[in-house]
């Protein structure tokens, strides 16, 4: 049984109800953010939308770009193309919306694109190089590189990267 996860009128995405066995691998959406690409655990995707079709109401800000409501729900827009990208995001066709049902909120996170959603085992996920436990929080929401059809990803656990906050020194720390 599969529900639907809308992309636009042309894209959908079909997302299993139940999760995959642990043997079949785990389903990823993947996204571009500054050149590179990135894969989120599917099952905390509400739904995908072109960046145009939200009805935005609050100011911007830095990183978080303003308050939007999609189907009846009212939530942050958080634009990653900023926190990760040092760069004045430039608003595309391509621009995406993901929105996110976290373990405390449901969010909306801007990427450069949604690439697909793509089914990894544990045996096509390795560590990140040069990534050690000195790292520690900093680097908590990085789960490590999977390889699938010649690309590489870079995992994200998505209810820690949102977790974490700039304090006045600029240190990030988990919220």
């Amino acid at each position: 049984m599969y529900s639907t996860v809308s992309h636009s009128a042309d894209a959908v995405i079909e997302q299993p109800d139940a999760a995959p066995a642990p043997a079949a691998g785990r389903q990823y959406l993947t996204f571009r953010l500054a050149g590179m690409e990135y894969a989120l655990d599917f099952s905390r995707v509400q739904e995908l939308r072109p960046y145009k079709s939200l009805e935005r109401f609050a100011s911007e800000g830095e990183i978080v770009n303003g308050v939007a409501a999609a189907r009846g729900v009212i939530m942050p827009i958080v634009d990653m193309r900023i926190a990760f990208g040092q760069r004045t995001p430039i608003l595309e066709e391509a621009t995406d919306v993901i929105i996110l049902k976290l373990s405390s909120c449901v969010m909306g996170m801007v990427v450069d694109g949604v690439t697909d959603v793509v089914t990894l085992s544990a045996q096509q996920i390795r560590p990140i190089p040069g990534l050690n436990a000195g790292a520690g929080e900093a680097a908590a929401y990085l789960l490590g590189l999977g390889e699938v059809g010649g690309r590489r990803l870079i995992l994200v656990d998505i209810d820690s990267l949102m977790s974490i906050r700039k304090n006045a020194e600029g240190a990030r720390h988990a919220a």
